[in-house]
């Protein structure tokens, strides 16, 4: 099945292609056509699915435009209101559709403004429910969406719910998403839909089948040396890590950064500016390695997330599938990784039971293993590099006073490190350059990176030998304790490794 078989607007399709879609999900399949045909709907589906896609194409096809506010999309967080907002905007840009987001924690009369020139509105309950009660604002849309209404019912959010549709007209279409169906959201669905048609993801469909699932049996002090050896074997495009509590977020944003690493957090905590600039550096790819607490698994929505780590395993199922759920979008193929203690595999079962789903259990790499890798992605990366007339002058030039294994040692490891000379590209050197290259050879031994450091433009030269991964896991302990943080004693892992819990 294709999206043209829906036979949207020239507009639509143009916006559809735009965003690289090539075949509808099958909540897409199920929920697109219903919507067409104007039925209300009830839709079951996990986050990742597409359900944004699966609500926004089909009330897109439908709507006028220049007409005000005709749809209206309540989200229960921040992040979400802003991710669904964009995806909205993306699909209606082309046909001249204009989105506002409404969300507290920002000045009333901006949001205002941007209401009255709105087609869309994706808005969080408390907010809205604040404009329309004090009549600041008065919309009659004719298409009405809530998504994730499961966890506006565990937010406590089900009463501005309520509330808030005695502000609504009663001739509209109304959508409902949800991960699961709990009593109180089957009775809220009775009460707003009129009749509604169901679309339903089963049990064994509710986690992407695109993301590979696995996890690594570690004791708690291990965490950290487990999770940065994880990180460079696997070397992630972009990621992210799950942690359960705020200052584990903290602790390890601040651990991860003094390694080197491209670390941005996020947690409740955050300013709201905080938060969005927080959120665009990662989308934007300015950061490598987002940490967060359960606040972004519902409200990230990022298509080139290749891995997620979950430092602890969520309390929950649901929390579970919503977290995983950021990586193996938009038909990406994605990994998600999570360490367990021990005592935790009973959870791990537990979990596997409820969302149908196989983790497969797997071992920390080994330090001769992590450099095996390195160096085979090092090679295929050579082996991909097309030689200029210009780089085979510079070799020669070289040749001079080096020899070529040499040169070859010190060329792997400039692009290993992707380090630019000068900030030029190495094949347009100039003559002091190539000097300054020279005698950057004639120092070299042989650039042994000991398992360590990623590249990337970082110098981490430092012994990240694991210290703390047994035997049993495949980490084995070589070196000295002193070892286990870049050569600190026992006492420095307060900075990194150390038995915090919290």
């Amino acid at each position: 099945m294709t999206f043209q078989e829906f036979n949207f607007k020239d507009t639509l399709n143009q916006a559809i292609d735009d965003a690289g879609f090539k075949e509808p999900s099958p909540v897409q399949a199920d929920a697109i056509p219903l919507i067409l045909e104007g039925h209300d709907l009830i839709g079951q589906a996990q986050t990742g699915t597409g359900k944004t896609a699966a609500f926004g194409l089909p009330v897109i096809q439908q709507m006028v435009g220049n007409k005000g506010v005709e749809a209206l999309v309540i989200v229960p967080t921040r992040e979400l209101a802003m991710q669904v907002s964009d995806e909205l905007f993306r699909f209606g840009k082309t046909a001249g559709l204009k989105t506002a987001t409404v969300y507290g924690g920002t000045p009333y009369n901006k949001q205002i403004e941007r209401i009255n020139q709105a087609n869309i509105i994706v808005a969080t309950p408390g907010r809205l429910q604040d404009l329309l009660q004090s009549k600041r604002v008065t919309i009659n849309p004719n298409f009405v969406i809530l998504d994730e209404a499961d966890e506006m019912l565990d937010m406590g959010f089900l009463d501005e719910i309520k509330n808030i549709f005695t502000f609504l007209p009663a001739e509209r279409q109304t959508l409902m998403f949800s991960a699961t169906m709990p009593k109180q959201i089957k009775i809220l669905a009775e009460q707003i839909l009129n009749n509604p048609k169901s679309v339903t993801i089963t049990k064994s469909e509710r986690t992407n089948t695109d993301i590979t699932q696995m996890f690594y049996v570690v004791a708690d002090y291990e965490r950290d040396d487990a999770l940065l050896r994880l990180i460079d074997y696997k070397n992630p495009k972009k990621c992210i890590i799950f942690c359960r509590m705020k200052k584990e977020v903290d602790r390890l944003s601040s651990y991860m950064t003094a390694q080197g690493f491209k670390v941005a957090a996020l947690h409740g905590d955050m300013e709201q500016k905080q938060r969005e600039h927080t959120i665009r550096s990662f989308k934007q790819g300015l950061v490598e390695i987002f940490i967060a607490t359960d606040v972004a698994a519902r409200g990230l929505d990022v298509n080139d997330v290749s891995h997620v780590f979950n430092y602890h395993i969520p309390f929950d199922s649901e929390s579970y599938v919503h977290r995983i759920g950021r990586t193996g979008r938009a038909g990406n193929k994605g990994e998600a990784i999570t360490l367990v203690s021990p005592n935790e595999l009973r959870t791990i079962k537990r979990i596997e039971k409820d969302v149908g789903t196989v983790m497969v259990s797997e071992v920390i790499p080994t330090r001769q293993e992590v450099q095996t890798r390195k160096d085979g992605d090092l090679l295929a990366k050579i082996a991909d590099t097309k030689v200029t007339a210009s780089g085979k002058d510079m070799v020669k030039t070289l040749q001079h006073d080096i020899d070529i294994v040499t040169i070859a040692q010190l060329l792997a490891t400039i692009v290993q490190e992707e380090v630019d000379v000068k900030g030029k590209d190495i094949i347009g050197l100039g003559s002091e350059e190539v000097k300054a290259l020279i005698e950057r050879a004639k120092n070299f031994k042989g650039g042994d990176r000991n398992g360590g450091g990623r590249g990337r433009g970082r110098n981490r030269s430092r012994n990240r030998s694991g210290g703390g991964n047994r035997d049993r896991n495949g980490g084995g302990r070589s070196g000295s304790r002193d070892s286990r943080n870049g050569g600190g004693n026992r006492g420095s892992r307060n900075g990194g490794g150390n038995r915090d819990r919290g």
